[in-house]
């Protein structure tokens, strides 16, 4: 879909815990002075939020779990467990089917077209909204 992806090497069942996301823990605030938001660039880093204090940076002391790309239609979920996140299959995966789920990305703003290049998804599902961002309610 992106960049490396992961894929599966064996027949993983559904319900397994695959992977944890792992990286270095960063404040908020720590994670905007590292990734500042430049306006009309694309974002990408490896940041996944816990909760609204801690903020993980794979990109920073993180393993294979940081390839895991985005899907519209994913076969994985992302599970805050006791201040950790889990990768979790969603159904059964055969050998070779790349991993992924949905980052439904949080933004503040509105979602407009500009915001949404910014957070561009190409995954290829027949579901794809074109975007990261989580589906506004």
């Amino acid at each position: 879909m992106q960049g490396l992806g992961a894929f599966a090497t064996h027949a993983i069942p559904a319900g397994e815990r695959l992977i944890e996301y792992a990286g270095e823990r960063l404040t908020w605030a720590e994670a905007e002075a590292r990734y500042p938001e430049v306006d009309g660039e694309r974002h990408h880093t490896y940041l996944f939020a816990i909760d609204d204090d801690v903020i993980i940076d794979a990109a920073v002391d993180g393993n294979e779990a940081r390839f895991i790309n985005h899907s519209c239609a994913p076969n994985c979920d992302a599970v805050v467990d006791h201040g950790r996140i889990w990768i979790e299959t969603l159904h059964d995966i055969e050998p070779g089917e790349e991993l992924a789920y949905d980052y439904a990305y949080l933004l503040d703003e509105r979602h407009t077209p500009a915001a949404k290049r910014r957070f561009p998804c190409h995954c290829g599902a027949i579901t794809c909204r074109g975007t990261i961002l989580a589906k506004k309610r």
